[in-house]
């Protein structure tokens, strides 16, 4: 039992304290705390302390408010192993939580001078361009665009909507997609980023570049550039 008999700094340090081992022990990335209302009826205290104990915990990374949402667990991050054949769901699914992916475009455009390169393809040449947004128990976490230089696989591309893109395309066109190539990044929310994956404009993300062949024949089949919240995702390179 928590002691909270003492002067009112004292007491937010305390419940702080107390709140930040609750984290380690009880909390992932991506959960939410119970309300400073429900909080602060615990610990028998007015919501001026318990709200100071709260910013102890923003103030060190821990914890975000979000407003009208509430408070958002930021420790512990999920982690992601950049294996050849990692598979994001799966691998959440195995960590207790509940990733989803919705597609956000799907549409053919001319490819720029990066896409060009990663996929081997002259600039200006059409190629297919899916984006996607991956969420974990609800909190949005990573913005994906996928690129796809054979339009022959577009008339399936264009069903997708929302799933593992991946195992969409094992199912619908018997492709088996292996990475092969990884590149990471850092960079900072833009407005578009920070709007979508609901983080402060200018905060952390890893940027991944992937590319992914077809498993047995090696076709390259997938350049996709990846933008990730970078306090809810620890990256695990496997050797």
């Amino acid at each position: 039992m928590l002691n909270l008999s003492r002067c009112p700094t004292t007491a937010y340090q305390a419940i702080a304290a107390q709140l930040e081992q609750e984290l380690c022990n009880n909390y992932r990335c991506g959960e939410y705390l119970p309300s400073e209302k429900q909080l602060a009826e615990r610990y028998a205290v007015n919501r001026h302390t318990l709200r100071r104990a709260v910013d102890e915990l923003v103030e060190k990374g821990l914890v975000q408010r979000r407003q009208g949402v509430g408070i958002l667990v930021l420790m512990r991050p999920y982690s992601y192993p950049l294996a050849s054949q990692a598979r994001f769901s799966q691998n959440l699914m195995e960590q207790g939580s509940h990733p989803t992916s919705e597609r956000l475009l799907a549409v053919l455009r001319p490819c720029n001078a990066e896409i060009a390169a990663a996929l081997a393809r002259k600039e200006g040449e059409e190629v297919i361009h899916l984006r996607t947004l991956r969420r974990v128990n609800g909190v949005p976490i990573c913005i994906i665009n996928h690129y796809f230089a054979d339009l022959r696989w577009w008339p399936t591309l264009q069903q997708f909507d929302s799933g593992s893109l991946h195992d969409f395309m094992r199912r619908e066109l018997a492709l088996d997609l292996v990475r092969k190539q990884t590149r990471i990044t850092a960079c900072r929310a833009q407005a578009k980023e920070s709007r979508l994956l609901e983080a402060a404009l200018h905060s952390p993300l890893l940027c991944v570049r992937t590319l992914n062949h077809c498993a047995g024949s090696g076709q390259l089949a997938e350049y996709s550039v990846s933008l990730t919240r970078a306090d809810m995702i620890e990256l695990t390179l496997e050797h």
